[in-house]
């Protein structure tokens, strides 16, 4: 009897933590995306009509994607590893949204302890990521070539739209009702 217990409970936390990557991690992704996406492409639009767009606006720009698109696969499969080895961490956090009290909260995230090897860099790599975010937006303002609008929303652009992408068919769509 345990085992059957214990087995529904993992179900239920593999269940609680795909729907918190679904509403948490791909809505926002993918909402977060598609404006980083439209005004990149609008500030660069803006700056082909300005007449200052060239071969260098196109490499830089591609560039700032490509640095995003990376930045964006390596915190996924970071994030997928979590869901695959630590499904108890996402479905913790998603109880302690759903529930009330900020006590009752604070103690269901903190039932479920991530550790692995290299736990303590996590932190130091995201702050890396965005530091790089924002020395290549820099750049590429300085070397002017590109507006500022664009170099800042490019890599974000990218950054979103590999995780709406890396997270596609790891995290499995609740099934519709058939009428």
């Amino acid at each position: 009897m345990p085992k059957m217990i214990t087995a529904k409970r993992h179900e239920d936390d593999t269940e609680r933590a795909q729907e918190f990557v679904r509403t948490n991690i791909l809505l926002p992704a993918s909402l977060l995306g598609l404006i980083s996406v439209v005004v990149g492409v609008i500030a660069l639009g803006f700056q082909f009509w300005a007449g200052t767009y060239g071969w260098e606006t196109f490499t830089y720009s591609s560039a700032l994607i490509i640095a995003g698109v990376l930045v964006g696969i390596v915190q996924t499969k970071y994030q997928q590893y979590l869901l695959r080895e630590f499904p108890g961490h996402f479905a913790s956090r998603m109880k302690a949204y759903s529930q009330r009290s900020v006590r009752k909260a604070k103690k269901a995230i903190t039932e479920h302890d991530i550790e692995h090897r290299g736990r303590g860099l996590v932190p130091l790599w995201y702050f890396l990521g965005i530091v790089m975010f924002f020395a290549l937006s820099g750049l590429t303002v300085a070397t002017g070539y590109m507006e500022p609008v664009a170099a800042f929303a490019l890599p974000w652009a990218g950054y979103f739209w590999a995780k709406l992408f890396f997270w596609k068919g790891v995290v499995l769509l609740p099934a519709r009702k058939k009428r």
